[in-house]
């Protein structure tokens, strides 16, 4: 299992813009700590994530705005700019430090973007990563600036790899396609909940790239409450499709876990049996096309103590050939988090579904994700 690399340090939990924010990153202690538990995540196979260069940030975002958020993060920047760079909005507030813990995000997901590219690793994910809606200029949903666009530009600029960007979370990753709209080295696929009700409110099915760029971006935007069987059946049949007609070096992918029922942001109506899928069919994608070489980020996932861990676990399973576990969560991450958690915290794998509602609308929903499906394949087929 170690060739299979994992970023990790406690500092990445200091991307915190207050205590009452909806994007906590105590989700990723979580999850590490249920991993290491559970015995399937060693020393051997950490990475300490680095501080991106100026230069590397440069990839993607202007210099300006980089001065900016250093200036923001000392408290220097006046007040009148804020608006400007997006740190005026409760998503995205200024916060101490803010250049250095941001950058150190970036700095994780290339990293594991060189073990990967080095032969250090054969796979590789960092957890802390997938802030996909950062703009060059400007701070937004929750993201200061965006690694998954800086790691897709750092895969072109040094390693000249045709990369394939897949994105699950449940939001449209519209700083990661407008960064790569014209540009035809780049293959962005995002699956998400339609924008008619869901930020940022982008990723229509007739956004498609443009000049040189057309068709390198697919949109797959899924109608609200949208279960498992319609989820899975949409992006399994489009992503091998796009996967196969594009024919990438290399994948990198957002594995947002915010498709869940739970998510207190989204309305999607997915259970974990689809959370539990996600990562395989990526990474099985990787070992056909890309001689196994995929890096798995974060993203989204607001229910950071019934959902996350539990789903978030299941991109390391995949990545190093696990199954689901069968049994209990193990009782010492329960002792150790249960005081913690607002509510009893789950003991076994099994998503519970207490509360799960059927869909009166789920033959409609259904029909309507089947003819975007048809749409796509109808392009890449």
């Amino acid at each position: 299992m170690t060739n299979v690399k994992y970023v990790y340090s406690e500092d990445l939990l200091k991307y915190r813009f207050s205590d009452s924010h909806p994007f906590n990153q105590m989700r990723l202690k979580l999850t590490t700590d249920l991993l290491i538990d559970l015995g399937v995540l060693k020393s051997e196979h950490l990475i300490q994530p680095r501080i991106a260069t100026d230069e590397e940030l440069e990839l993607v975002h202007e210099p300006s705005y980089i001065e900016a958020i250093k200036k923001a993060g000392n408290g220097d920047l006046p007040i009148e700019e804020y608006d400007k760079y997006g740190l005026n909005s409760e998503d995205t507030p200024q916060f101490v430090n803010m250049h250095e813990n941001s950058a150190r995000v970036v700095g994780g997901t290339l990293n594991a973007v060189d073990a990967v590219m080095s032969g250090e690793a054969k796979r590789a994910c960092h957890l802390g990563g997938g802030l996909h809606h950062g703009f060059k200029g400007k701070a937004s949903g929750f993201c200061i600036y965006n690694d998954s666009a800086v790691a897709i530009q750092y895969l072109q600029s040094k390693y000249k790899q045709r990369v394939l960007y897949i994105d699950t979370d449940a939001h449209h990753g519209d700083g990661v396609q407008w960064s790569f709209y014209t540009n035809e080295d780049v293959m962005n696929y995002s699956i998400h909940e339609t924008g008619r009700y869901l930020f940022p409110g982008t990723g229509a099915i007739t956004e498609r790239g443009d000049g040189k760029g057309f068709g390198r971006t697919v949109n797959i935007p899924l109608d609200a409450y949208t279960e498992d069987e319609s989820y899975i059946d949409v992006f399994k049949e489009t992503v091998e499709a796009v996967c196969k007609a594009y024919k990438p070096d290399i994948i990198l992918s957002v594995n947002g876990v915010d498709i869940h029922y739970l998510d207190p942001l989204t309305h999607l109506s997915c259970t974990l049996n689809t959370l539990y899928q996600i990562p395989y069919i990526v990474k099985n994608l990787a070992d056909e096309y890309c001689d196994g070489k995929v890096i798995m980020i974060g993203g989204g996932g607001y229910n950071i103590w019934r959902v996350v861990p539990r789903a978030w676990s299941h991109v390391w399973f995949a990545l190093n050939d696990l199954d689901t576990p069968k049994g209990n969560i193990p009782q010492t991450w329960l002792d150790k988090y249960q005081s913690s958690a607002p509510f009893p915290l789950p003991k076994t794998w099994i998503d519970e579904k207490d509360d799960y509602m059927e869909i009166p609308r789920k033959t409609e929903i259904t029909e309507k994700n089947n003819n975007t499906k048809l749409r796509i394949l109808e392009w890449y087929k």
